[in-house]
């Protein structure tokens, strides 16, 4: 019986070799979630507000109808109106029977071409006031049906401020909606404007402002990724005013922040500044006898003195910046046998 091949020993890692690399230097400041866009839902028509049909958090959607406005006057044109186009119908109809019997007797010789053409414009008169007032009639029921109140773009009502039954002028605004789409908004010092720019990545801590640090990197999956939108070219208050997005689910828009509360609170991760550092994966430290140490690609054991931790932003992996015992150029390999867990 074939005995059963022995499995080799397992390759070593490829040692890790010591470089500078940029570090950010991140800022922990707090954002305020704020919709892009905010939109009232006015009247079109003045009358008597009813069947309001939303209150503050609801959801609706571009064209929502949200409240009504009646008007009773509109009503009464609106009746006015069909009795006088009744009215002119039965005038176009006798005329069209005056128009006939004048075509037949100046058939026939008996007629004069004057009462055939005064009985033709008389028709032409009637058919042409008959169509203006279809148009007046059709305008007061447009100003009906304008008498919904729409609501202008799809997103959460943050207000109402009007209540059922109050008389209303037009362009009165019933509610206040706050698109969908939402940013976070930052306000940093002076000092750190030319260092903000449209596209850089910034690192958003938890709900319930929960802490955001750069200790942050062992759980780094806590902090969700987010990218800089839009920075103002105005200072308000000695402050550089910044929108940053965080996409939800591999969107591209700012999703990540729709279910937020407008106003509410995110702390937030910025890069103020770059700078080198030597910065390694926290897989090659050890901690030994208290002393933090490093296994040189010879064998030779290193004592190190590390710093912050480096979280992963943009491109960049995440790390343990190492301040000394290390130099460029240096290749590490993993520690083996240690007996106190690894850094």
């Amino acid at each position: 019986m074939a005995q059963p091949a022995a499995e080799g020993p397992v390759p070593p890692a490829a040692p890790f070799q010591v470089e500078r690399r940029p570090v950010e230097d991140l800022k922990a400041v707090f954002a305020t979630v704020e919709s892009v866009r905010q939109t009232k839902a006015r009247t079109r028509i003045a009358g008597t507000l009813t069947g309001l049909r939303v209150v503050e958090g609801d959801r609706v959607a571009d064209g929502q109808v949200i409240a009504s406005v009646v008007d009773p006057k509109l009503a009464l044109q609106a009746a006015a109106l069909d009795a006088r186009l009744e009215s002119l119908r039965a005038q176009t109809r006798q005329a069209e029977t005056e128009l006939a019997r004048a075509r037949q007797l100046r058939a026939s010789g008996t007629g004069t071409q004057q009462k055939l053409d005064d009985t033709q414009t008389a028709l032409d008169v009637l058919r042409a006031q008959t169509a203006a007032m279809t148009a007046d009639r059709a305008v007061v029921e447009q100003q009906r049906r304008e008498g919904e109140v729409l609501a202008p773009a799809a997103g959460r009502i943050l207000q109402v401020t009007a209540i059922a039954g109050a008389v209303t002028m037009a362009g009165e605004p019933v509610a206040t909606i706050a698109t969908d789409r939402h940013v976070l908004r930052l306000r940093l010092p002076e000092r750190h404007a030319r260092f903000i720019k449209a596209g850089d990545p910034v690192l958003v801590g938890e709900r319930g402002l929960a802490p955001a640090t750069a200790a942050d990197t062992d759980g780094a999956d806590r902090l969700a990724r987010g990218t800089i939108r839009l920075v103002y070219p105005e200072l308000e208050a000695g402050q550089v005013v910044a929108d940053a997005e965080m996409p939800a689910d591999g969107a591209t828009d700012g999703a990540g922040t729709g279910g937020y509360f407008v106003g509410e609170r995110v702390r937030v991760l910025v890069a103020t500044g770059t700078r080198e550092a030597l910065v390694v994966p926290p897989v090659y430290l050890t901690v030994r006898s208290g002393a933090e140490m490093a296994v040189l690609a010879d064998g030779r054991e290193v004592v190190v003195r590390s710093g912050r931790p480096v979280p992963a932003l943009g491109d960049r992996p995440a790390g343990v910046e190492v301040l000394s015992g290390l130099r460029p150029g240096d290749r590490l390999v993993k520690p083996l046998g240690t007996t106190e867990t690894a850094r």
